[in-house]
């Protein structure tokens, strides 16, 4: 009697543990959807103030003020690492980080830090290359990007 009762206990234990092996073999639950960051409000407002500080600076630049101009990209920089950081940044925010970056480059570029700038237009480039969609306008900044690397080069050459 007291076999029959642990082979009780013992058929009950296996079909126990069936029924929880056979309930975790069902459907598996849809993952949740995924949080667009680039939605958030700190997304948009960080986006727009780069825009806004890489306007200011290329006028600066172009204007012959480039000590604001290097002012404004040092405090940019943080903010388009920050805006890429996100699983899929916009469009918008990659060409925000391009025109910062793009604007260092060419500010070492006319001091003639070759090295240093052929890294800023390098990183420029890398950007676009994979970049999906393609378009005219990314196609273009890639293309300039190459151009400037090419002005490095030649700087490096007859130093």
């Amino acid at each position: 009697m007291v076999y029959e009762s642990s082979l009780n206990m013992r058929l009950a234990a296996i079909a126990v543990i069936s029924i929880l092996v056979l309930a975790g073999c069902g459907e598996p639950s849809a993952p949740a959807p995924e949080h667009d960051v680039t939605t958030d409000a700190w997304y948009g407002q960080t986006l727009k103030q780069l825009t806004e500080m890489n306007r200011t600076a290329k006028q600066d630049f172009e204007g012959g003020k480039p000590d604001e101009a290097s002012a404004l990209i040092e405090k940019g920089e943080p903010m388009a690492t920050q805006l890429l950081a996100v699983p899929r940044p916009t469009l918008a925010a990659m060409v925000a980080a391009h025109d910062v970056d793009f604007l260092y480059g060419r500010m070492l570029l006319s001091n003639r830090h070759y090295e240093w700038a052929r890294l800023m237009f390098q990183k420029c480039a890398a950007r676009w290359k994979y970049w999906k969609p393609e378009t005219p306008d990314t196609l273009r900044r890639m293309a300039e990007a190459n151009a400037a690397i090419d002005e490095c080069d030649r700087g490096m050459s007859h130093q």
